[in-house]
């Protein structure tokens, strides 16, 4: 199913889901676009925040998925919401969730904090780099719909 298509008819998106426009916590004013993902077949909220480096799995989410620590591409140090974190790089497989047209599923790069209690009640990040890079995507604010298909 085509759902945003080029002038030459050319697929731009075969997938749409709808998002949430509000704070992420009960502490937060700044509104952010959160989408309904799944990570390694975990259904969770993620923040689409095109500054973050990768997918940044909440601890709690990527323990519900059975990320496996031994399965770790590199350690990495990361300067997050202004948190200095420790955490592990994997190669995850996160899935766009669509209410119109098709998943789509995206072999991303995903860091993990080491720690859950460092990490508290913020939700998972959908980041450019190793994810949104991969794909084509579009919002529409009229409607709140987020657009999505593979490049």
């Amino acid at each position: 199913m085509t759902l945003l298509c080029f002038s030459n008819g050319e697929s731009f998106a075969t997938g749409a889901t709808r998002y949430s426009y509000r704070p992420v916590t009960d502490t937060e004013t700044t509104n952010r676009i959160i989408l309904k993902v799944e990570i390694q077949g975990v259904t969770t909220q993620a923040v689409v925040d095109t500054g973050a480096p990768y997918v940044i799995c909440a601890p709690k989410i990527a323990k519900r998925a059975g990320v496996d620590p031994v399965s770790a591409l590199s350690s990495e140090t990361m300067l997050i919401r202004g948190m200095i974190l420790n955490g592990s790089l994997f190669r995850l497989n996160v899935r766009l969730v669509a209410r119109e047209g098709d998943n789509l599923d995206v072999d991303a790069t995903v860091f993990v904090p080491d720690s859950a209690s460092s990490w508290g009640d913020f939700p998972s990040f959908i980041g450019l780099a190793g994810f949104l890079e991969r794909i084509r995507f579009a919002f529409d604010p009229n409607t709140d719909t987020f657009y999505f298909g593979s490049l």
